[in-house]
């Protein structure tokens, strides 16, 4: 290893270091250096490094915490398909999917694609892995192909917080969502939503929430309805939290779920139609404990959106009402249904545009998850929640921080006056 990095060394000397003849490629040669080796500039002087956790290590620890969220994803929407195929009859898939899906059926049989077994892991992975991927790959290449130009023209480093924006953007798609609508999503999500403000650690927005809310209003009606969440050509159906959210009483709330045969159990482990990353709350939680538990995640943030949604939804059901069945929903429903706990996990504890201040994290959280309930229960045509509302709580990250560190100097300033 040590002759390798000699070798990139001498490269980088005689080729892109400044005033070299690529210099202009510094920052793609940089980022393909320093993934295999420790860089060779340290920080000299007085600094805030506290541990051997740099920057790159978080994004990877990020992406290692979002592995479940992928792999229960894959497998639960060759699930979906598969049972949706075996009800309507159908043996076959039509679109360039299906191309892919009945090559590996006819030369793999042992994988069993269309097997609609709960217990069919390694068919209903690899059928759900190759509406997956193909939409990773897109978003990935897309979104880094941005960064790396980027980097170039503003000659700085490439960032390696793309790794995370690109796995928790297809994590929040549909999985028949369009290539091409990937890539200018993508596109928008990393330029508008972190480029123009100076790049990772200056933007004050998720880009991929801004990647996401960009497809679901640029392309309303291929990105939202019935036929979205599943893979299978003239086969449509509801999510759980599209029926629990149903106004109508008679068939919304507990009947709807009911109604749509959706349990808690299979809520929970993620044996539901829904994006990707967002249908195993379990998944989510093991994320969650491995990000707490190596400080990645603020644990105050978690808690207290966990409690904001908590709080609102157990009121809601206490108050009540004979128009809307979404009110009887139960604070532990809203939990497992839909985004709450992907995007608390991963989304509303990114530490770039989360409140930074300890009691503004506390504030910032409770907000988004009452505002979650508030758009879920009370605006029916819009079931979800999630990602606006953590846009919206990002708006107000700095706000939240400003009066934090005014009244803390308030009080400080209090207590100077009565010591003299």
């Amino acid at each position: 290893m040590k002759f390798a990095k000699n070798i990139l060394d001498k490269l980088e000397e005689k080729l892109f270091a400044e005033g070299k003849p690529l210099s202009f490629f510094f920052p793609f040669f940089e980022a393909a250096n320093t993934f295999f080796f420790t860089p060779n500039k340290t920080t000299t002087g007085k600094c805030h490094v506290r541990d051997c956790n740099d920057f790159k290590r978080m994004m990877i620890a990020v992406v290692y915490a979002l592995i479940p969220c992928a792999l229960m994803g894959m497998y639960n929407v060759g699930l979906q398909a598969n049972r949706l195929m075996a009800a309507n009859g159908i043996d076959k898939v039509s679109d360039w999917h299906g191309i892919i899906l009945n090559f590996i059926n006819q030369y793999l049989p042992w994988v069993n694609i269309y097997g609609d077994s709960v217990w069919n892991i390694l068919g209903c992975f690899v059928h759900g892995a190759v509406y997956f991927l193909p939409l990773y790959i897109v978003a990935f290449c897309v979104g880094l192909g941005w960064e790396i130009l980027f980097a170039m023209i503003k000659k700085h480093d490439i960032n390696e917080g793309f790794f995370v924006t690109g796995l928790i953007f297809p994590l929040t798609l549909p999985p028949n969502t369009p290539l091409w609508q990937v890539a200018i999503a993508i596109t928008f999500g990393v330029i508008v939503g972190k480029e123009i403000f100076g790049g990772t650690g200056r933007n004050f927005l998720n880009p991929a929430l801004v990647a996401r809310a960009f497809l679901f209003f640029a392309y309303a009606g291929q990105i939202s309805g019935d036929k979205v969440w599943t893979t299978v050509d003239g086969v449509s159906k509801a999510t759980p939290l599209a029926l629990a959210t149903n106004p109508d009483m008679a068939h919304g709330g507990l009947h709807g779920l009911a109604e749509g045969g959706y349990t808690m159990f299979d809520s929970f482990v993620g044996l539901i139609p829904g994006s990707f990353g967002e249908t195993s709350t379990i998944a989510c939680l093991i994320g969650a404990v491995f990000l707490l538990w190596i400080g990645v995640a603020s644990w105050r943030v978690v808690f207290s959106m966990a409690a904001g949604g908590f709080a609102f939804s157990t009121f809601l059901m206490i108050v009540g009402s004979d128009t809307n069945a979404a009110y009887a929903l139960g604070p532990f429903w809203h939990f497992v249904l839909g985004g709450f706990a992907f995007g608390m996990v991963f989304m509303a504890t990114d530490p770039v545009t989360a409140a930074l201040t300890k009691t503004g994290q506390y504030i910032y959280g409770f907000l988004i998850g009452a505002l979650i309930i508030v758009v879920r229960v009370l605006n029916p045509a819009y079931p979800e929640g999630t990602m606006l509302v953590i846009l919206f709580g990002n708006c107000f990250a700095p706000l939240i921080d400003w009066f934090v560190v005014q009244a803390n100097i308030k009080r400080r300033m209090k207590r100077i006056a009565q010591s003299n």
